[in-house]
C-alpha cells in the first residue's frame, strides 16, 4: 500500500485526502515510481477546484504531474529506464490519467527523463515544469532574440524565475513585475534587469520609459484576466502577449482594438501541446536546460518543502501568493 492523495469532489485546499491505496502493476508503457518528491504547480490547484483548462472527468480524482523518484518496475515495451534508475516526471500526460501526489505510482515511461548525477530529489522534481515552459514559449513560440525585452508578469513564482533566467541566457532583458516591493531586491538578485512594482507604479508606463518609448517585444503574462489590457500598452509595436497562465481566474478580453492597436499579437501558450508533445522541440527543450544546469546558468529556486501528509497546508500556502519560487511535497520513508 502506497498513501495516495486523492479527492472526491472540486473545491478548495480542504478536499484533498490522503489514502492509503495499492499502486498496481506497470502496464505496457508504464513504469511504476517510488516518489521521493513532487513538484506543487498551479495547474494542480485549478484542476482540484474545477476551473483548470481540462475538468475532472470521475472521482475520485488524482492530482500531480511533476515529481522524482526511483524506477521500481517497468510494463512491457519499456526501454530506456530501468529499475533503480532516479528519474524525474515531466508533465505530458493528464491529471485525469496519473497522479504523482503519492508514495508510489504508476506513469507513462514516455514522461521520464533520467536525473543528473548529483542532482537531489527536491531539484528533480523542481526543475522541468518551469524551465520547459519558459524555454518553450521563449525560444520556440516567440523567438526571442539579443537584445529584446521580455516582461514576466508574476515574476516570483518558479515560472517566473525560469523565465529571467532563460531571458538572461537568450541574451534578452528581463523586466520583472511583482505586486509588491518586498521581492523587488530577490529579484533583482535572480537576474532581472529591472523590477516594476504593479500596486505602485504604472506598468506600462514604465516598460515604455525602460525601453526609450518603444515597449517589450515580449510580455510574458501567467495572470491573464482583465489585466492584460494593461498589460497589452506595453507591447512593442508588432510584438506579442503571450498568455501561459490564468492566475486570475476572469474571463480575458483581446484588447487590441480597444487600445487602437491592431498589430498587437496575443496568444495562448501550453508546453504540454507545444513542447512536450513535439518530439523535435523536447529535444531542444532538454537540451537547453540540461546544458544550463550543468553551467549553472540556469538554477531552479525552491521555497519551501511540505511531506506529503501536509499536502492541504502545502495548497493552502501555494493560494496565499506569498512563496518566491518553487514549492515541493516530499514523500517516501
Amino acid at each position: 500500500m502506497a498513501k495516495t492523495v486523492r479527492f472526491h469532489e472540486t473545491g478548495g485546499p480542504e478536499v484533498l485526502r490522503l489514502e492509503d491505496l495499492e499502486p498496481g502493476e506497470p502496464g505496457p508503457g508504464e513504469v511504476l515510481l517510488r516518489i521521493e518528491a513532487i513538484g506543487v504547480n498551479r495547474a494542480d490547484g485549478l484542476f482540484r477546484s474545477g476551473r483548470y483548462i481540462e475538468p475532472v472527468e470521475r472521482f475520485p480524482a488524482r492530482l500531480g504531474n511533476e515529481a522524482a523518484g526511483v524506477v521500481e518496475a517497468v510494463g512491457p515495451g519499456v526501454t530506456g529506464v530501468v529499475p533503480g534508475q532516479p528519474v524525474s516526471v515531466v508533465p505530458n500526460f493528464s491529471h485525469n490519467d496519473y497522479g504523482v501526489y503519492a508514495e508510489r505510482a504508476l506513469v507513462p515511461a514516455s514522461a521520464l527523463l533520467p536525473r543528473s548525477p548529483g542532482t537531489d530529489p527536491v531539484s528533480g522534481a523542481a526543475v522541468w515544469m518551469p524551465y520547459l515552459t519558459a524555454y518553450g514559449a521563449m525560444a520556440e513560440v516567440c523567438g526571442i532574440r539579443a537584445g529584446d525585452a521580455a516582461v514576466v508578469n508574476a515574476a516570483s513564482s518558479s515560472l517566473g524565475l525560469a523565465a529571467i533566467q532563460t531571458a538572461n541566457r537568450l541574451g534578452a532583458t528581463p523586466i520583472a513585475v511583482t505586486r509588491t516591493r518586498a521581492k523587488r531586491q530577490r529579484l533583482l538578485d535572480d537576474g532581472a534587469a529591472e523590477v516594476i512594482v504593479s500596486d505602485e507604479e504604472d506598468v506600462a508606463a514604465r516598460v515604455l520609459e525602460l525601453t526609450g518609448g518603444r515597449g517589450a517585444e515580449h510580455v510574458l503574462d501567467a495572470v491573464a484576466g482583465p489585466g492584460v489590457r494593461e498589460l497589452a500598452r506595453a507591447v512593442a509595436a508588432d510584438g506579442t502577449l503571450l498568455l501561459w497562465g490564468m492566475q486570475s481566474g476572469e474571463p480575458t478580453p483581446f484588447p487590441g482594438f480597444d487600445l487602437g492597436m491592431p498589430a498587437l499579437t496575443m496568444r495562448t501558450y501550453t508546453v504540454t501541446r507545444e513542447v512536450l508533445a513535439v518530439p523535435e522541440r523536447m529535444r531542444r527543450a532538454v537540451a537547453f536546460v540540461d546544458s544550463g544546469l550543468r553551467t549553472g546558468t540556469l538554477r531552479p529556486v525552491v521555497d519551501r518543502t511540505f511531506p506529503l501528509e501536509d499536502v492541504v497546508e502545502a495548497h493552502r500556502y501555494m493560494e496565499a501568493g506569498t512563496q518566491y519560487g518553487k514549492i515541493v511535497l516530499t514523500a517516501g520513508r
